[in-house]
């Protein structure tokens, strides 16, 4: 039977102690926090996780620890995209290996390659494991936009392809996708800004960062809109709007996010270098907009 991805995944946050060491701890029990706050399943070690700051063995530890605590209730997908073909083919092989349900594979970054390249690296990691694939857009980081064309023809020659998150931030794009293939596969937002218009259009959910601070918050978007509640899931957006500004898109949002949760008393420990903890006036800024959203 082929993954249903549906509703709202966080990209969640690695707490790390003062020494970059993993709080595995912490991680335990963040997965409860998140999963109890009606998320639909999450998202290992990708760019939220800082999985390109980890190591090859640190990132199948995450994943072993995550897979364990969520122990089959809900999809554990493994970030697992790295600048080189072969690099991207190991991790995903890894994910496979440790039970991860399926794989987020990130467009490759550092060089930019052409479309041609890109189908090729992309058929390349599918056919080198049989664990089901979402193709990752994110040009705020990999510095490039993945053409919709190359989604389409990955989605249409491959079943493993289950997914596609887009967080190019153009609700255009995603229609654009859901319009070509969102009869074949899960169609999802990737940045808060347009996760009501993804659902709107036909999308099937978002995997976005504010839901590591604000789950329950995210989830509402998504509960409201299925129930037909479009209004109370507009208000809800609006608010998921105003962190994300903050959260997001005005300071780093590694040391933003998890500076929010560690003031919510949830154990989100240190960003890993180079990133560094927010000064005090971007921690007032955070802890201003959780306030004016009513979850601090």
């Amino acid at each position: 039977m082929q993954l249903r991805l549906e509703g709202v995944f966080p990209p969640h946050i690695t707490p790390f102690f003062k020494n970059e060491e993993i709080d595995e701890n912490s991680l335990r029990s963040l997965v409860h926090f998140w999963l109890d706050s009606g998320c639909a399943g999450l998202v290992s070690c990708a760019s939220n996780g800082e999985g390109p700051y980890m190591t090859r063995e640190e990132r199948r530890r995450v994943l072993q620890i995550v897979i364990e605590e969520v122990d089959g209730k809900a999809p554990v997908i493994a970030g697992t995209g790295a600048p080189s073909t072969r690099e991207t083919i190991f991790l995903t092989r890894d994910a496979k290996d440790v039970g991860a349900d399926a794989a987020l594979i990130v467009s490759p970054y550092y060089f930019k390659p052409d479309g041609r390249e890109l189908f090729e690296h992309y058929s390349s990691v599918i056919s080198s494991t049989d664990i089901p694939v979402i193709v990752y857009n994110v040009p705020k980081f990999t510095g490039y936009n993945l053409d919709p064309a190359v989604v389409v023809r990955l989605a249409e020659e491959f079943g493993q392809v289950v997914g596609v998150k887009d967080s190019g931030g153009s609700i255009g794009q995603i229609s654009e996708l859901i319009d070509r293939v969102g009869n074949r596969i899960s169609v999802l937002a990737g940045t808060a800004d347009v996760l009501l218009p993804c659902l709107l259009m036909g999308g099937k959910g978002g995997v976005i960062a504010v839901a590591n601070v604000a789950p329950r918050l995210c989830a509402d978007v998504y509960d409201h809109f299925k129930e037909n509640e479009i209004e109370r899931a507009r208000q809800a957006q609006m608010k998921v709007l105003d962190l994300n500004d903050i959260l997001v898109k005005r300071f780093n949002q590694i040391s933003a996010i998890k500076e929010a949760m560690n003031h919510l008393g949830k154990p989100a420990g240190y960003p890993r270098r180079p990133s560094l903890p927010l000064n005090e006036k971007a921690r007032d800024e955070v802890r201003e907009v959780l306030a004016r959203v009513g979850i601090d």
